[in-house]
């Protein structure tokens, strides 16, 4: 059977089931077809004769029962009515049949395995709509990662792709559906459903590589917002053209950082304060409500600080953002209430 190539490198998250658990589990599945077997042939023991003494009682039941499903089938008692013929036929040999299975699960859990995988891939493929993408399970990766729990983002809308396997299986761990490749090819990121996505956040360690993932993506999903991450200011430009929405920079950032901190720890905090959704001050964007289109940022509710107009981000300050219209959006300080 020829492999489909789509689904190779694809890992979905799955509950962990521990050994003892799954030993447990088989267990409970062969005594409860050995107790269904016991119970038919029970209700029907004047249907079978013992070679012995020539009736069957209930620990004779039993003993069928287990030579039997057990497939030894010593002969000594034996069904004789065509009922419990009957019985034996519909009932007591799928039973049978059932308990190898149980017996031999682990051969034939390893058996099905692909094809069980491929049948969930198809079906999570299926569901994948405006999902977000994130290349590179680094450190920048999963702390973009946290940023989108912290905004309430659901893990199920959150796909990896990285080409390190560990990575993608330290991400199936954390719960997340991740794809094993090199992000810079179309297959790749298809494997990810990138062509419906809604958000793809490149996040790897080299800026020529960001540059090729960038293009990669951009060519197949022309609506999608993308913010890459570069170590080089220089590059910032080349990433802008090649598609991406926001350029982020990383060692610039953490240098600003790093000065302001030295300079004033309290405004470091502050700005460390917005980047954490949900603890003390939020930074965070919305759109214009009905009530708040031809108004100013003053009258709106929440600590307007900027206005984006036509993707341009106009300051707070700036007259043309003195007058709100329908398709504004506004960058908001979300104040906590005391």
């Amino acid at each position: 059977m020829r492999r489909d190539e789509s689904e190779l490198g694809v890992l979905l998250p799955t509950p962990p089931v521990g050994p003892l658990r799954a030993v447990a589990r088989r267990m409970a599945l062969a005594l409860g077809f050995l107790l269904a077997m016991f119970l038919l042939v029970a209700t029907d023991r004047d249907g079978y004769r013992d070679n012995a003494d020539g009736a069957v009682s209930l620990l004779d039941a039993l003993y069928y029962v287990t030579v039997s499903i057990s497939t030894t089938g010593y002969g000594d008692i034996t069904p004789v009515t065509d009922q419990a013929r009957l019985i034996n036929i519909v009932a007591v040999t799928p039973l049978r049949i059932a308990f190898l299975v149980v017996l031999v699960g682990t051969t034939l859990e390893v058996l099905t395995k692909r094809t069980r995988q491929s049948i969930r891939i198809r079906s999570w493929r299926s569901r994948l709509r405006d999902h977000t993408v994130i290349v590179g399970y680094g450190t920048k990766g999963r702390a973009a990662v946290r940023a989108l729990l912290e905004n309430e983002r659901e893990k199920d809308s959150i796909v990896i792709v990285d080409p390190r396997q560990s990575a993608v299986d330290e991400a199936a761990v954390d719960g997340f559906a991740g794809v094993v490749g090199d992000a810079t090819r179309s297959d790749v990121l298809n494997r990810a459903g990138v062509a419906t996505a809604s958000q793809i956040i490149i996040a790897v360690q080299r800026d020529d590589t960001a540059v090729l993932v960038t293009l990669t993506a951009r060519s197949l999903n022309s609506g999608a917002t993308i913010v890459a991450s570069v170590r080089e200011a220089e590059n910032d430009p080349l990433v802008r053209q090649s598609g991406a929405d926001v350029v982020i920079t990383s060692s610039e950032a953490a240098g600003r950082m790093l000065g302001v901190a030295t300079q004033s720890p309290a405004v470091s905090a502050l700005i460390e304060d917005f980047l954490v959704y949900g603890k003390g001050l939020d930074l965070y964007e919305r759109g214009v409500t009905e009530e708040e289109a031809g108004g100013s940022p003053r009258d709106c509710e929440g600590m307007v600080i900027a206005v984006v107009r036509g993707g341009e981000v106009l300051a707070y300050a700036d007259p043309r953002a003195q007058t709100l219209t329908a398709d504004d959006r506004l960058i908001v300080i979300h104040v906590p209430p005391v």
